[in-house]
């Protein structure tokens, strides 16, 4: 309770407080600036009010308005154009912040206005294009009813004098409602903070010397300090600068000395005048200094990008190279010496296509050409190297394009990895998948993917065979003696039928006690012998377990591969051949119709 008492306390002093400040600042416009006694010519209330909302949560934004509405209608009522003025150009006021801060809400995604060149332009267009040209209208409809000012000098009036005071006023404001000043003053070293000193106590006295000394209108001569500035300082000395140049120069102008005398006019005015050259002053330097700020952001995460880059690189057991879009080599790390056995001096001005095998060159050479077409994309490539030493058989090399500040491909950085063990495992688990574990013959997946890859070979002319087979009466076989005795006899039957086979033939299980043979360039002819002599090597009985001989038999259906035909085809033809043999007695084979 007493903390809800004391947030409760801290948030109505916050609005008095923003209602005090922004009843000083129109009072001071009324008071110093309203010449004509219509608008006032110079109005920096408005810029204190959109600061402020551009730096507090939006939830908070119908309290600041109301306090700040209270103070412009009050403000009006005793200093400006009257009661009957107060609470329409309190709404007006109000409805310039409110335009400005929502269209910096939307188009930068809640950041305000500093810091960075877009940020800034999406500001001034929103005051200038957009805020003061809407509220202008209804602002001199309003004094002209109720001054003498006609309708078309209250609008410039209201225009210049918000647009100007906005303009100038509003993003110093707002760095300093964000703490970059304390920032500043936190990350920059002392020789830094000597030199801001310095360069803001000269141009002080050389904004003195123009405005209250020189004998010529000497106006230009701020503008060279206030650049250099700005490139030494940053967006808070180009900040400061503007901040003394309108405060010396103000003063000046208001009090009727300085260069702006010349002017054949009355002081509204010279106001005037002097704030569209403070304005251009800002132009000049803000953007400049916005820049220059983002750049030095930018350049601080690219080189702490490096070190971490340079740090990996260097420590790293890949190999990492910068590869330019020709594909030579700009930079290879330390341990080219480990993985290729080559400084990695010797790498640099290389085609790093020299570092593979030939074999596998046209693949690398198209993954580093799509890198470069799609930046942003990572492509992957395996490729044998040709220089390693070591065991390194197979590399992996990860690639992605490298942009410039276009966004063009200016080349690509690659990791190379020794893949040899993983390529290995692989090897090994493929061997593995390929083999029933039982017989040692091919396994159902790996002889069907042989079977399709004959297929291909037959649509093109070459003669091949399929030939299928099923032990006879197998099941009396585990009924009498088990499923083990049952399994050696499966395991002998594959090693007697494996010698009879030529050196490209495949014996695969297809599942339990059913086989296949592919015979490749092997015609029925060929094949329908070959049958007769593999059912000839189970004439003698097999040895099992125990002591016990086990006689066994096999029935077959054979086809010759029909390359228009389908796997499922091929296999439901000799499916059926081996039907007719099983109901013609066993043992024997049948062709496929």
């Amino acid at each position: 309770m007493q903390r809800s008492t004391s947030r409760l306390s801290l948030t109505l002093f916050s609005l008095v407080s923003t209602g005090c400040l922004y009843f000083v600042a129109a009072t001071s416009a009324l008071l110093l600036s309203r010449f004509e006694g219509g608008l006032a010519f110079i109005w920096g209330a408005n810029a204190y009010l959109m600061a402020k909302l551009l730096t507090t949560r939006v939830r908070r934004w119908p309290a600041i308005v109301l306090a700040c509405a209270t103070a412009s209608a009050l403000s009006t009522s005793l200093f400006g154009m009257g009661p009957l003025a107060a609470i329409p150009m309190a709404i007006i006021n109000m409805a310039e912040a409110l335009i400005v801060a929502l269209i910096c809400r939307h188009f930068l995604s809640g950041r305000p206005a500093i810091g960075a060149t877009r940020p800034l332009m999406v500001f001034i267009l929103a005051l200038c294009v957009v805020a003061d040209v809407v509220t202008g209208v209804p602002a001199a409809a309003v004094a002209s009813l109720l001054t003498p000012v006609s309708f078309g000098a209250a609008w410039l009036q209201w225009y210049t004098g918000h647009a100007l005071g906005g303009l100038i006023c509003a993003p110093i404001l707002v760095m300093l409602m964000q703490g970059e000043f304390r920032r500043w003053r936190r990350d920059k070293s002392r020789a830094e903070k000597i030199e801001a000193i310095g360069t803001l106590a000269l141009f002080t006295l050389v904004t003195v010397h123009i405005f209250y000394w020189a004998r010529y209108p000497m106006l230009f001569a701020p503008l060279l300090p206030l650049v250099l500035i700005a490139f030494r300082i940053g967006h808070m000395g180009a900040a400061a600068s503007i901040v003394i140049l309108a405060l010396i120069g103000g003063m000046a102008t208001l009090s009727g000395v300085g260069p702006l005398t010349i002017i054949s006019a009355d002081m509204g005015e010279r106001v005037q005048a002097f704030q569209f050259y403070l304005a251009f002053s800002f132009l000049l330097s803000m953007p400049v200094a916005a820049e220059l700020n983002g750049r030095r952001r930018l350049y601080q995460l690219l080189r702490d990008s490096e070190a971490r880059y340079r740090a990996i690189a260097e420590h790293s057991g890949d190999v990492v190279l910068n590869i330019g879009v020709t594909g030579t080599i700009e930079y290879a790390s330390p341990s080219a010496m480990e993985q290729i056995g080559c400084a990695p001096e010797l790498l640099v001005g290389q085609l790093a296509a020299k570092l593979v095998d030939p074999q596998d060159r046209p693949q690398v050479v198209a993954a580093h050409r799509r890198a470069l077409t799609r930046p942003g994309s990572i492509h992957t490539v395996e490729f044998r190297p040709l220089l390693s030493i070591g065991a390194m058989e197979w590399c992996e090399m990860v690639t992605r394009a490298v942009v410039d500040e276009r966004g063009q491909p200016s080349g690509v950085i690659s990791t190379i990895r020794d893949m040899s063990r993983h390529k290995a495992r692989q090897r090994a688990l493929q061997q593995v998948a390929a083999r029933d574990s039982l017989t040692g013959a091919d396994s159902r997946r790996a002889f069907l993917e042989k079977l399709e890859a004959e297929i291909l070979r037959a649509g093109q002319g070459v003669r091949s065979s399929l030939l299928l087979i099923d032990i006879d009466h197998f099941k009396a076989v585990n009924d009498q003696h088990g499923h083990g005795v049952g399994d050696e006899v499966l395991t002998a039957f594959v090693d007697r039928l494996k010698p009879g086979l030529h050196a490209g033939d495949s014996i695969g299980r297809l599942g339990g006690e059913e086989f296949a043979i592919l015979l490749p360039d092997r015609d029925i002819n060929g094949a329908s012998q070959l049958c007769e002599q593999l059912r000839a090597r189970l004439v003698d009985p097999i040895p099992v377990s125990g002591g016990k001989h086990v006689v066994i038999t096999f029935s077959a259906g054979l086809v010759e591969l029909d390359g228009s035909s389908t796997r499922s085809a091929m296999l439901e033809a000799a499916d059926k051949a081996l039907y007719r043999a099983k109901h013609s007695g066993r043992n024997c084979f049948r062709l496929a119709a």
